[in-house]
């Protein structure tokens, strides 16, 4: 008995060396990724429109780089008056991630989708967002590392 726990833990102490330098290697090999996030989640489910505003500053606040594209009902978050009346279940409400997110990360609502939706400039300028159109959602593609839909 006494033997069988005496190599358990030499077996550990040997292998520290080699788990140490690992997590060193990935330590140090851990670069700021681009991430793009599109949603198209809008305030008929407030849960999952918070999303790409909470995770996006998340990620940003890790030290990645983020940019966000707002389609179809998502747009309709833009407007600061939606913004302020869609609160997801156990987070606060949507503005309050957004105006922290948009002091950091661009975001970009589709121009089709806004327009479609009354969504003007005036209400993008609330969040610093601008108009997006396919060539900027493709200029996003291509720029990221990562692309997570929410």
């Amino acid at each position: 008995m006494a033997r069988r726990e005496f190599l358990t833990r030499l077996s550990q102490i040997a292998a520290l060396p080699f788990l140490t330098a690992g997590a060193m290697k990935a330590q140090a090999s851990k670069k700021p990724l681009k991430v793009m996030m599109k949603s198209a989640w809008g305030s008929d489910d407030p849960t999952k429109a918070a999303f790409p505003f909470s995770h996006g500053l998340a990620l940003s606040e890790a030290g990645h780089d983020v940019q966000i594209y707002l389609l179809g009902e998502a747009v309709s978050l833009m407007r600061k008056a939606v913004a302020n009346s869609v609160t997801p279940v156990g987070w606060p409400p949507i503005v309050e991630s957004l105006t922290k997110l948009a002091k950091k990360v661009p975001i970009y609502a589709c121009g089709a989708c806004s327009r479609a939706r009354g969504v003007t400039e005036e209400d993008l300028a609330n969040f610093g967002a601008k108009f997006g159109n396919p060539a900027v959602f493709v200029s996003l593609v291509e720029w990221a590392d990562r692309i997570i839909t929410e």
